[in-house]
């Protein structure tokens, strides 16, 4: 099976370790995986704030980027999902049917991360250790949109020493929702409060979820508070091998 990482510009300009951590991940379990220089932006900015037909070059470099690989994986439930749900949309409404043809083709390889290992691969236990409390964050693209619903959980259950810690008001939004924290900042807020308030709860040191923009937008609430808790994103965790023999 040929497999591409798609990092996600997002990933790569401030979480670049998340992408070497799926690599590791993949490399553990005895695949290899390539890295397409080419890409660039899924267009999930563009689309969601109105910029439709500034997004369809992006589109388009994806489509051909990523044609002649088995599978796609990516670590953003976000992305995958604008993938999977918008780029049909765009290359109908703004492309032409070269296009439309490209991205049929292409669309269905692309897998957010834990889906790929759950449903292709067909494994939970990835050899991880992690000898933390961790709660788990199903951020709302995961949550809603992919429909991910209990496939981060049951790799989290199976690292070794990792201590799952149930998450009070789980399915709430954290407040991020990319410009939605910009343009509402006082409602982006409160919803943060919520979220943070859970999270201390729970007595988790560490949050995980399967983007890191929530990651980001929790995390940086509770380093204001200096609450000590730490937000990992889940692929983290399940390359790592903490005290684990070498």
């Amino acid at each position: 099976m040929r497999i591409a990482l798609f990092i996600t510009c997002f990933n790569d300009t401030m979480f670049p370790g998340t992408g070497r951590a799926v690599v590791t991940v993949l490399e553990r379990l005895g695949h290899t995986v390539e890295f397409p220089q080419e890409q660039t932006c899924c267009g999930q900015m563009h689309f969601n704030t109105g910029y439709r037909p500034e997004a369809v070059p992006l589109v388009t470099r994806f489509a051909r980027t990523f044609a002649d690989y088995d599978a796609v994986i990516t670590p953003s439930a976000s992305c995958a999902g604008m993938i999977r749900d918008n780029h049909a949309v765009l290359a109908e409404q703004y492309g032409h049917a070269r296009l439309q043809a490209e991205v049929a083709e292409v669309v269905p390889r692309v897998f957010e991360f834990t889906e790929f290992l759950t449903d292709v691969l067909g494994v939970t236990d990835v050899g991880a250790r992690f000898p933390h409390k961790v709660a788990y964050h199903p951020t709302c693209h995961s949550l809603r949109g992919l429909r991910l619903g209990d496939r981060p959980q049951r790799l989290l259950r199976a690292v070794r020493d990792l201590d799952l810690i149930d998450l009070p008001a789980a399915d709430s939004c954290c407040g991020f929702g990319g410009t939605f924290a910009v343009k509402n900042a006082e409602t982006s807020a409160a919803m943060l409060a919520d979220k943070m308030r859970g999270v201390l709860d729970s007595g988790a040191d560490v949050l995980c979820a399967a983007d890191n923009s929530c990651l980001l937008h929790i995390g940086g609430g509770l380093s204001r508070e200096g609450k000590g808790v730490r937000t990992m994103h889940l692929a983290e965790i399940l390359a790592a091998e903490e005290g684990n023999p070498r």
